[in-house]
């Protein structure tokens, strides 16, 4: 059978650079490699991708390629058939390519560190939005204070008998080898022959950790807050995983919020909507005044310029946005019911739609809807 052109294997340009073809193969290798694809197929496929890599990334190969075609490989004249003929080893023809399928060369750095760990914070709207100093307790492993981290009762480590000192052991996957950190002293090299007895050689124990957390002003929930440093203590020593603090930010009796806006909503009486009148309206820094306008009805939004949240990204300050909603009156003494009759004895059918401009719209779509219905 044929083999297909090696540039149309990768999905390349025949101007491709050597960037824009190691991450074409890096792409098929993830999807292709039979440590993530056991598939027959994706094997033969991936042997291909491989070949066309080895050949291409090869500038005296690619040349010859190019001028030549397969036929320069298939009687000595590039160094063989196929151009690699997979002799070599996957993970240092390739290596920073691999990395991303194995970890890394040697996959010892990402077990050699500690865990991360999430803390869930709740936090008040004022100290969302103005920030606040926390002090939090986080259950997590802390470096042995007996041996202090190292894991060894005495302070002495012996090489690892399983990689002889180096850290990696070349595991064999059918024609593919590939090197990992050893299993036995997790990629470090040496082993304790003498473990401390308060964390059996692990160098950590279980223990409540006290810290200081700053929220920077304009959190919202779902922000997260990094402390390097203070996740889990690795193993025998090494370098501890982070923390991430998450906000979740309590629901507050006035406000609602909206990214950098504040929402709420401002009672009237009947008297205020319709004569019109100023109100004082809570804000994050005090009170600002509304001047309401007469015959306003529920629903009419009244926006203050730069009185919501001030954006921890972008330092930019929301508005508050107040929603009137006219209240209608509970609780009348004889006199102010005698009153409101009077009042509404004022109004006529006819007048309806001049005094009442939704009743006036509602009462037209109900005689819209029963001639739809009677036609």
């Amino acid at each position: 059978m044929s083999k297909r052109c090696y540039y149309e294997v990768l999905s390349v340009e025949r101007s491709a650079n050597d960037e824009q073809l190691k991450k074409s193969f890096r792409r098929l290798a993830m999807k292709f490699h039979p440590d993530r694809n056991p598939d027959a197929e994706a094997q033969e496929k991936f042997k291909e991708a491989k070949e066309a890599y080895e050949i291409l990334s090869d500038g005296q190969k690619r040349a010859a390629y190019d001028q030549h075609g397969h036929a320069a490989f298939e009687h000595g004249m590039g160094g063989g058939r196929g151009g690699g003929g997979f002799n070599g080893d996957v993970g240092d023809i390739f290596g920073d390519i691999f990395s991303d399928i194995f970890g890394g060369r040697g996959g010892g750095a990402r077990a050699r560190r500690g865990s991360d760990l999430r803390y869930l914070i709740e936090l008040d709207l004022e100290e969302a939005v103005f920030g606040v100093d926390k002090q939090i307790e986080v259950p997590t492993l802390v470096e042995c204070g007996t041996c202090k981290g190292n894991g060894s009762a005495d302070g002495k480590t012996s090489t690892c008998s399983t990689c002889k000192g180096h850290g990696r052991v070349r595991m064999q996957n059918g024609i593919f080898s590939i090197q990992q950190a050893c299993p036995h002293c997790a990629g470090s090299g040496k082993v304790i022959t003498n473990p401390c007895k308060e964390c059996q050689g692990e160098g950590r124990v279980h223990d409540e950790r006290t810290l200081a957390v700053k929220i920077p002003a304009g959190v919202d929930n779902g922000d997260r807050i990094r402390l390097t440093g203070q996740g889990e203590a690795g193993p025998s020593g090494t370098v501890p995983g982070d923390l991430y603090v998450e906000v979740r930010v309590r629901e507050h009796a006035i406000f609602q919020r909206d990214g950098d806006d504040l929402h709420c909503e401002i009672p009237l009486r009947f008297g205020q909507a319709a004569l019109g009148a100023d109100i004082r309206v809570p804000t994050l820094e005090g009170e600002a005044e509304i001047k309401v306008p007469a015959e306003t009805q529920t629903g009419k939004v009244f926006r203050l310029r730069g009185k919501g949240v001030k954006s921890v990204r972008s330092g930019r300050h929301g508005d508050l946005i107040c929603r009137a909603v006219v209240e209608t009156p509970v609780r009348l003494t004889g006199e102010q019911r005698e009153l409101l009759r009077q009042f509404e004895a004022t109004f006529n059918d006819a007048d309806a739609g001049k005094h009442s401009p939704r009743d006036s719209n509602w009462l037209d779509g109900v005689k819209r809807f029963w001639d739809r219905v009677t036609s």
